[in-house]
């Protein structure tokens, strides 16, 4: 699931962060953004990605206001500069969604979601019962579904007991890289879309999530956690058993496609998450909150794909995170508490990338 939810119940909690001062979507530091919009307005909104002809996006939304007590999916046409967006939803309305992503067709979507499980939105777990820890939800009724672009779901990709989310597709589009609980932990999978079979490719006790193919699709890219002690080896194990993680600790890995040569990359502590691959397949855009020793605010990085030469290039004062760029490499998307007027909205802003 790329967008963690723990993120949301953090900064729903801090008010007096909520409420600062002064507000802008665009900050003077923020070089490489060049006609910044924003696209949606109240609410949650976040994992904003882009079809491969670079013309719709797919993201989830939370509303309650609109009737939208969870997550789900929808799609609209990218904007040209300056003209409103207007978008659908494409879920079925029921549970939640997670992890929307477009084949390479343009017609169909892959998503994951809980509605089979239940049609209510599943419970978040009670984080006084933990120690208040920022724990996420590991929802066992998840299945990953393929759906074409009126809404209508055309093929369940996933039937294993457990949690099977945040799938994303490679460049060729034959093949989708998962995060599943079939085999106890949480790993990565590799699907090809027209046989359906899987291959495991993560086998190291910790969460394997989040993975994109690289624009050139000859590698991967993901964040993970690996506990070492024995004290952070127990807790890992005792939520996963109640099917919750606690992903405060994580860095960033990148491996060939076939899931060899896996190497961490970052080293900054805290968490390192949502990474993608900047157009070149050489440098990597990632989220990271590794500068505050108090959990936030969470800004968007570049790095060399050797790790070096750390670069910030946002500058909200309290979330931004999910960076992707579009295909051709010209447009760059990502969701903010930026501009939100107060509140604790978050929004997805678009932009033309400026090297």
């Amino acid at each position: 699931m790329k967008k963690l939810l723990f993120f949301t119940i953090l900064f729903s909690s801090i008010t007096s962060f909520a409420q600062r001062a002064s507000d802008t979507i665009l900050y003077p530091e923020e070089k490489h953004f060049k006609n910044i919009q924003q696209l949606t307005f109240g609410g949650d909104n976040a994992e904003a990605y882009f079809s491969f002809d670079g013309k719709y996006i797919i993201f989830q939304r939370t509303s309650p206001k609109d009737g939208i007590d969870c997550d789900q999916m929808f799609i609209g046409k990218v904007p040209k500069y300056g003209e409103p967006f207007t978008y659908k939803m494409v879920s079925t309305g029921k549970g939640r969604t997670t992890c929307g992503a477009f084949l390479k067709d343009g017609k169909h979507f892959i998503y994951a979601s809980t509605h089979l499980g239940s049609d209510e939105c599943p419970p978040i777990p009670d984080r006084k019962k933990y120690g208040n820890k920022y724990i996420w939800p590991i929802y066992s009724s998840f299945d990953i579904f393929m759906a074409d672009t009126s809404g209508k779901i055309v093929k369940q990709l996933t039937n294993t007991p457990g949690y099977d989310a945040e799938g994303t597709i490679s460049p060729d589009g034959k093949t989708m890289v998962f995060t599943s609980m079939r085999d106890g932990d949480l790993e990565l999978y590799l699907m090809n879309l027209k046989t359906l079979k899987v291959k495991r490719i993560t086998h190291t006790l910790g969460y394997d999530g989040g993975a994109w193919f690289s624009p050139d699709g000859k590698k991967i890219i993901w964040r993970a956690s690996r506990p070492k002690t024995e004290e952070e080896i127990k807790e890992y194990k005792e939520l996963l058993a109640e099917n919750l993680v606690a992903p405060t600790n994580m860095e960033i890995w990148v491996a060939d496609a076939d899931g060899s040569n896996a190497k961490q990359i970052s080293n900054f502590g805290q968490a390192n998450w949502a990474p993608y691959f900047m157009p070149d397949s050489k440098r990597i855009i990632f989220a990271s909150n590794h500068e505050y020793k108090r959990g936030f605010p969470f800004n968007i990085y570049i790095i060399n794909g050797d790790g070096t030469n750390l670069t910030k290039i946002s500058r909200d004062k309290g979330f931004d995170a999910f960076p992707m760029f579009s295909p051709d490499g010209k447009k760059f998307i990502f969701s903010s508490n930026r501009n939100n007027g107060g509140t604790r909205d978050t929004n997805i802003f678009i932009a033309d990338w400026a090297e």
